[in-house]
């Protein structure tokens, strides 16, 4: 059985840190680097309801998307959510590791998965990443659907292919006009919409758009919009992630257990859609 640090050190093999945005705080959050790991699970966010789930399952290592602390703090008192987070892997010996922009710029990461999720099959990046020779990491992707779609049929695609959350996926654009050439990013994206139009796609798959640049965006450009919730577009990769450990362990001929949480954490939990005159 691995230590953790070991399996720290695979994780970060698959997702640098160095390749995080200078903002973000990914890597060891908590626990012991000499206590043994036998079970990991991946989740996008690390919230209570995931943590009740790695106690339950008794894993020794959760592997979340979303930082737990994003800024820094001078409390991890159980007077706050994320203190009693801390406080409840601590108690059951349970560590917490972050992936999160590195995870977002990794070839293959978040959004490939996406891509992969969606019926896409990828070109490269949407944003290359000019450290990388290959041209091959970086921000979003471009793939190509295969047959072409029709907008309305390809937000259907995009629908099936994710887990299913209360805000569903929204469309801007022709429902008619045939999708082929798609961008896709995992998580919110609504601020590259002009290497969305550089890259000439029909289509742009990502979360959280907002009123005012979702408007500008189709006056600019004859781009189509699918929104998905934000958790659900980062949701694949957690298989992706998973795979990878999982082939890293049976390199090294550790026995490791690992599960993915369908627990669906996307903040919206229900939806009411207004009635159409």
């Amino acid at each position: 059985m691995p230590k953790l640090s070991d399996v720290i050190s695979v994780l970060e093999e698959l997702y640098p840190p160095r390749w995080a945005e200078s903002w973000d705080a990914v890597g060891l959050v908590c626990g012991d680097t000499e206590a043994q790991v036998n079970r990991v699970l991946f989740a996008v966010d690390p919230v209570q309801a995931v943590v009740e789930e790695a106690v339950e399952w008794g894993a020794d290592l959760v592997v979340t998307h979303h930082p737990l602390y994003l800024r820094g703090t001078t409390s991890v008192a159980t007077t706050g959510f994320k203190g009693r987070v801390v406080h409840s892997l601590i108690r059951a010996g349970i560590g917490l590791h972050v992936a999160h922009t590195n995870a977002d710029h990794a070839d293959p990461g978040v959004s490939d998965a996406l891509a992969e999720a969606v019926g896409l099959r990828v070109l490269g990046p949407l944003i290359a990443d000019p450290t990388d020779p290959a041209g091959r990491r970086g921000t979003g992707r471009i793939g190509v659907l295969e047959p072409p779609l029709t907008l309305s049929a390809f937000a259907a695609q995009v629908a099936a292919g994710l887990p299913a959350t209360a805000t569903g996926v929204r469309i801007a654009g022709d429902v008619d006009r045939l999708i082929s050439r798609v961008a896709v990013c995992g998580g919110s994206g609504d601020s590259f919409f002009a290497e969305v139009r550089a890259a000439g796609v029909d289509a742009y798959v990502t979360a959280d758009l907002r009123h005012h640049p979702a408007s500008e965006a189709v006056e600019a450009a004859p781009v189509a919009l699918v929104d998905a919730a934000h958790w659900a577009t980062e949701w694949p990769w957690l298989r992706l992630a998973e795979r990878g450990l999982l082939a890293a362990a049976e390199q090294q001929g550790w026995q490791l257990e690992t599960r993915v949480s369908e627990r669906v954490t996307d903040p919206w939990t229900a939806h009411a859609p207004t009635p159409l005159a």
